[in-house]
């Protein structure tokens, strides 16, 4: 009896310990809205919490990963560097976008946005078929299924022509067909490396199992590049559920940039410098690329974001199949929409993720009664990320507008300057919201009680998710 009165004031005062403890560590250089959420889960469960934090607590990487991020700086200042910059074509904007991502506003040609799932996969398997030194392809999702074979089929051509072919797909997201992708990719004889292996079997080394590369680009001979919401899987993978993307394919110096990326990123897995992209002589419109996430140290598309919709004068447009805004976010569509500024986001009733659905719907009331319009894509998962300005800057990659996108992946952002191919962007998206349901602020709030209070439980938990 002695024995357990003892091990219980024991574990009474380690519980009081690690409150008070990660009363000071939590708030350090954290969101407050993720703050509040670790400490209300370190009063309630301070042991399990002390657990899930030294897992995921700190969206960094380990100091080895942060000093060969320095070393690859040399391929991307090159790149950088070599870029044609045409006549500030957005001011502010495109200087922080540069001091963001490090590349500054360069110059697209040649710019298609493609809705057409099928017609983008055949796109880039064209592409590579008619590479003629190099084929590098980074994406979330690579699967063995019918699309994925498609892909790597024409990789293995390009190989067998002597084209430079690699490929870099991400450990966790990639996870369910990795072992099985690895091995189609090797019988083509194409080099495929995992992005952010997690390996549980050693915590010196390894990086946090949630930080993950994002990213769904793709380079053919330095110059011309993908970028968009796409990966390399079938539209359908998730059973009863149909993804709808957007895709940029663009030429001239922007490829380039994204060259680097890719190149910066396979050095961090592989230690391997590759050849810099050679530069196009014409530059074309104006148009900027802006890799983010944890390596760069600040949650650069956040920063974007919170710009963009500040700089805003008439109109934003925003669409992301997860929307979980941080204050930041949420006080600049308030500020936007009392200075008169007419704002619709776009988000899918279709979801595949239920936690991250309930989060998202604890906001709908608030940004409706800001007078934001909120438009539900109906029948599909619309995937598709891209934010457009005043109908005078368009913003398409791989970010959603969420904490996990903010501060956790690695993300890659295109933006447009040029008004005709920002208004090719604001076509697509007229397109989304004719094809969605507009909410209604008094009909949204007769929906079941027990259904609001579900929404507001996840939004506690969404800085964690």
């Amino acid at each position: 009896m002695v024995w357990t009165e003892h091990l219980a004031l024991i574990y009474l005062l380690v519980e009081w310990s690690i409150r008070l403890v990660m009363v000071v560590v939590v708030p350090l250089r954290r969101p407050p809205e993720a703050a509040r959420s670790w400490l209300l889960l370190v009063f309630f469960l301070p042991v399990p919490a002390l657990v899930l934090y030294r897992l995921i607590g700190r969206p960094r990487f380990p100091a080895w990963r942060q000093q060969r991020f320095a070393e690859a700086a040399t391929l991307r200042r090159r790149a950088a560097t070599s870029l044609p910059q045409p006549d500030r074509p957005a001011p502010g904007i495109a200087e922080l976008a540069e001091r963001l991502g490090e590349f500054p506003a360069t110059g697209a040609s040649g710019l298609s946005l493609m809705s057409d799932y099928d017609l983008s996969i055949d796109s880039l398997v064209a592409d590579i078929d008619a590479a003629e030194t190099s084929a590098h392809l980074l994406t979330y999702i690579f699967a063995d299924d019918a699309t994925g074979q498609k892909v790597a089929a024409a990789l293995g051509r390009a190989v067998r022509r002597g084209v430079d072919a690699r490929v870099l797909i991400d450990a966790v997201g990639s996870r369910p067909w990795a072992k099985r992708t690895l091995a189609l990719l090797a019988a083509e004889g194409v080099p495929c490396k995992l992005a952010l292996p997690v390996r549980w079997w050693t915590t010196v080394r390894r990086a946090r199992a949630d930080l993950r590369n994002h990213r769904k680009i793709a380079v053919i001979d330095g110059r011309l590049a993908y970028v968009g919401s796409q990966n390399i899987v079938d539209r359908d993978f998730r059973r009863g559920i149909v993804n709808d993307e957007l895709v940029a394919r663009v030429e001239g110096p922007a490829a380039a940039a994204v060259a680097a990326v890719f190149a910066s990123d396979w050095y961090l897995e592989t230690r391997e410098l590759l050849p810099p992209a050679p530069m196009p002589v014409t530059a074309g419109a104006p148009a900027q690329v802006m890799p983010s996430g944890p390596d760069y140290g600040v949650p650069g598309f956040e920063r974007l974001l919170v710009a963009l919709i500040h700089a805003a004068e008439t109109q934003v447009t925003l669409v992301s199949p997860y929307l979980i805004p941080d204050e930041a976010v949420l006080a600049a569509l308030q500020t936007a929409a009392y200075r008169g500024v007419a704002i619709d986001l776009v988000v899918s009733r279709v979801v595949d993720q239920k936690m991250v659905r309930l989060a998202q719907r604890s906001f709908y009331d608030e940004l409706m009664s800001m007078g934001v319009r909120i438009h539900r894509y109906r029948n599909h998962l619309l995937h598709a990320k891209h934010v457009s300005i005043d109908g005078r800057i368009g913003v398409i990659g791989s970010g959603n507008a969420d904490l996990r996108s903010f501060v956790l992946n690695a993300e890659i952002s295109l933006l447009l300057y040029e008004p005709e191919q920002v208004a090719e962007l604001v076509a697509q998206q007229a397109q989304c919201m004719a094809l969605s349901d507009r909410l209604d602020l008094m009909e949204w709030r007769r929906r079941p009680l027990i259904m609001s209070l579900a929404e507001n439980l996840a939004r506690l938990v969404s800085p964690l998710l």
